[in-house]
Parts: structure tokens; C-alpha cells; sequence
């Protein structure tokens, strides 16, 4: 995918990925709002640039593989997928509905292009890091990557420690992720939860190679990935530093809206704010 897409390009898409997500939450009447908003560029990144894919061929032997950690921000990812062509962007509208193909959490059996499913939080590192070992040391695969995506609240989890230990010790070069540094939790800050700090320095005593971003600077995602796969004797993390409910003011910064939907009435004020934004970015890349 890499340069067929500007950057303002990219802006717009994940500002589209930001009304897709309002959209969907508010039809489906629960959900995630703050973390999914907060990752919209991170996923732009990902799905119209960095990774290796085919959506007209979801199996395609040579793809890159991505894994959602934190499954409960999955309608991020569905928008990506959506707009990325994987599936009609009017399936969104079937979110956590009964015997849809996209659920609150990713099923990879229901839906073509998932590569993981997430429930219980913190597995996907395990996933991904058991993928990335299979791929280096069973298959010998050297041209391909796999790329996680995990939230902050869910490094509380051991499981995520251990998956960490395991890639450092058998230097899965291959191995690259984004932590979601929204600063929120379920029940609050995350240093109030349970602090995390010194995260990069945590990161770094587990044997891997940390960069620290803006997350909502798409040319420094795109550059983090591309110094990322440039390592090649040690795991990658990104640690991506994001604003929960990106976009939408009375969201943003607020951990109530982590696990909660827009209304109605919220969710056309949400677009009206996301439009705006929008035409700011499509006036500023006029040019482009």
C-alpha cells in the first residue's frame, strides 16, 4: 500500500473511520466510543498504508498479519475494514446485532480479514507473538510482518508480560506493536488504576526495541513502522500516545465514554463536530 495515498489523504480517511465508528455505535445502541476514536489514525495508517494486504483476497499466502489485543475497540477496525474494501461499509449498521458478522468483540471464523478473535483482554500479544515465532523459527518467513495493536489499561494483565518475555527471548524481529497510550481505563486513569509508568523503560528491560509517537500524526506511525521493520534482532513496540474520544470534545479525555455509546441526539452532535474537522483537513490538503 505504501505512497498511493498522501498523508491529508489518509487524515480524511480516518476521519471517515471516525463517523463510521459514531454511526455504528449509535445503531447499535452499546459499544466503545473513546478508545476506538482515539486509534482512527493509527488504523488509517495501518490499513491504507503500512500493512501488506489484499482485501479481495483476505487469505492472500503473503499477507501481513495484524492482531487486535484490546478486542472491545474492534469497531475501529471494522470501519478500517469497511472502508478498505474488505466488506460493504452498509454492514457496519449490523454491529453487536444478533447473528451479525460483527460482533462486539473480532471472531475470525465470522468475518474474512480478521486474524484473531479477542475477548478476554490481553491474549492478543500472546497471539500474535506465538504467530510471529512460527513464522521465523518453524517457517522461515522472512518477508512478512505481524502487527499488534494493545491498550494501556490492558498492560495490567500478566499474560502480557509473559507474551512480552517470550518475544524478547526469541528476538522476533518480526514482531511489531502499537500500545494505545489514552491514559484511560474502564474504572478511571490508568495511573490511578494502576500505574504504568516507567512504560518505555518497562518495554526496554523485556528486550525490545520502544519508539514513543503522537499517534495522531500519521507520518509518525508510518515512520515508527517502517524503523520497526528495520530491527530485525528484537521485537518492536510502538507506544503511541493518543487522546481517548480524538474529535469528538465532550468525549475526549473523559474514561465514562470508554465503555459507552452515543444517543441519538450525542451522536448527531459527534458527526456535526467530525464533519467540521473534516473540512478542515480537506481544505488543508487542497493543495496536496
Amino acid at each position: 500500500m505504501s505512497g498511493q495515498l498522501t498523508i491529508s489523504q489518509l487524515e480524511k480517511k480516518a476521519m471517515d473511520i471516525r463517523k463510521d465508528i459514531i454511526t455504528m455505535l449509535e445503531h447499535a445502541g452499546s459499544g466503545h466510543s473513546a478508545g476506538p476514536l482515539g486509534l482512527a489514525d493509527i488504523f488509517s495508517a495501518l490499513y491504507f498504508n503500512i500493512l501488506n494486504i489484499k482485501p479481495d483476497e483476505p487469505e492472500w499466502p503473503d499477507r501481513d498479519v495484524f492482531f487486535l489485543s484490546n478486542g472491545h475497540c474492534v469497531p475501529v477496525q471494522y470501519a478500517a475494514m469497511a472502508e478498505r474494501g474488505f466488506f460493504d461499509t452498509k454492514e457496519l449498521l449490523t454491529l453487536r446485532k444478533f447473528g451479525s458478522r460483527l460482533q462486539g468483540h473480532p471472531e475470525r471464523e465470522k468475518l474474512p480479514g480478521l486474524e484473531n478473535t479477542s475477548g478476554p483482554l490481553g491474549s492478543g500479544l500472546s497471539q500474535a507473538a506465538g504467530y510471529a515465532y512460527t513464522m521465523r523459527h518453524i517457517d522461515s518467513i522472512a518477508h512478512r510482518w505481524v502487527y499488534f495493536v494493545t491498550g494501556d489499561g490492558e498492560l495490567d494483565e500478566g499474560n502480557i508480560w509473559e507474551a512480552a518475555m517470550f518475544a524478547g527471548k526469541y528476538k522476533l524481529g518480526n514482531l511489531i506493536g502499537f500500545i494505545d497510550r489514552n491514559n484511560i481505563q474502564i474504572d478511571g486513569t490508568t495511573e490511578d488504576v494502576m500505574p504504568l509508568e516507567d512504560l518505555r523503560g518497562k518495554w526496554e528491560s523485556f528486550g525490545w526495541h520502544v519508539q514513543e509517537i503522537d499517534g495522531h500524526n500519521i507520518e509518525s506511525i508510518i515512520d515508527a513502522a517502517s524503523m520497526a521493520r528495520a530491527i530485525t534482532n528484537k521485537p518492536s513496540i510502538v507506544i503511541a500516545h493518543t487522546i481517548p474520544g480524538k474529535g469528538v470534545d465532550f468525549m475526549e479525555y473523559d474514561y465514562h465514554w470508554h465503555g459507552m455509546a452515543p444517543n441519538s441526539d450525542q451522536a448527531k452532535e459527534a458527526l456535526k463536530k467530525l464533519r467540521t474537522l473534516d473540512g478542515k483537513i480537506s481544505h488543508e490538503g487542497a493543495g496536496v
